[in-house]
C-alpha cells in the first residue's frame, strides 16, 4: 500500500468525524470513502455550518482539501503505462502530476515535448523541426490508422501554449495526455506483453 508518509510513523492528531465523502485520492489515485479529517466551518471557531475541510485518505494518509467550489489536490489525468523507457516515462508522469495540480498549460507543453522524445527514441535524428518529428511518428506507423490528426492536434495545442498568449484548460490536458498514453501503450507496453517469436 502506497503511503503519503513513507515512514509509516506519522499520524494525524485528533481527527474529527466529518460527513462521509467519496473521492479519488490525489496522492494514491485510489477511490476511497472517508469520514475523518478536519472541518472547515462557519463561525470564528469553525464549529458552525460545514463548508468543507481536510479529508484524510484511509488508504495512504494523504490530506485532500475540499470546499463547495474547490478541491486540492485533484487526481492526475491518465493512467500508468508499463515498459516505457525511464526518461520518457518521467516526462509522462510529470505531465500527469501537472494535471493533478491544475497546471494544464504545463501538461500540454510536456505532451508536446514527449512527441519529440518518442520520435527520437524510435530513431528520428535530434535537432529536427517539430513538424518533422510529427511527420516521422505518423510515417513510421507509430500512430494508429486515422490517428494522424491527433498528433497534429497535439502539435497545434503545443504551439498555442508555446507561441501564443493562451492558457490551456483541463479538457486540453485531458485530450493530450489520453493520446500520449495511447501512444505509449501502442509503442512500448503492448509489444512487451507478448514475446516476439523467433
Amino acid at each position: 500500500m502506497t503511503r503519503f508518509f513513507p515512514e509509516n510513523r506519522a499520524n494525524w492528531r485528533s481527527l474529527q468525524d466529518l460527513p462521509n465523502r467519496s473521492f479519488t485520492c490525489g496522492y494514491c489515485n485510489v477511490t476511497v470513502s472517508s469520514i475523518k479529517g478536519y472541518k472547515l466551518g462557519t463561525g470564528s471557531d469553525g464549529s458552525g455550518d460545514h463548508l468543507g475541510g481536510v479529508y484524510v485518505c484511509p488508504n495512504c494518509g494523504g490530506p485532500s482539501f475540499f470546499t463547495s467550489s474547490a478541491r486540492y489536490p485533484t487526481p492526475a489525468l491518465g493512467n500508468p503505462v508499463q515498459h516505457v523507457p525511464p526518461d520518457l516515462y518521467a516526462l509522462y508522469e510529470e505531465a500527469r502530476r501537472s494535471s493533478g495540480q491544475n497546471c494544464f498549460t504545463g501538461a500540454v507543453l510536456l505532451c508536446r515535448k514527449m512527441l519529440m522524445n518518442i520520435a527520437v527514441q524510435q530513431g528520428a535524428a535530434e535537432g529536427l523541426k517539430f513538424i518533422e518529428y510529427v511527420n516521422f511518428i505518423a510515417e513510421k506507423g507509430y500512430v494508429p490508422p486515422n490517428g494522424k490528426h491527433w498528433v497534429d492536434h497535439i502539435r497545434k495545442k503545443g504551439n498555442e501554449a508555446t507561441h501564443e498568449i493562451a492558457v490551456m484548460g483541463e479538457q486540453d490536458a485531458k485530450e493530450l495526455i489520453s493520446f500520449i498514453e495511447m501512444l505509449l501503450r501502442f509503442i512500448y507496453e503492448f509489444p512487451s506483453m507478448v514475446p516476439v517469436s523467433t
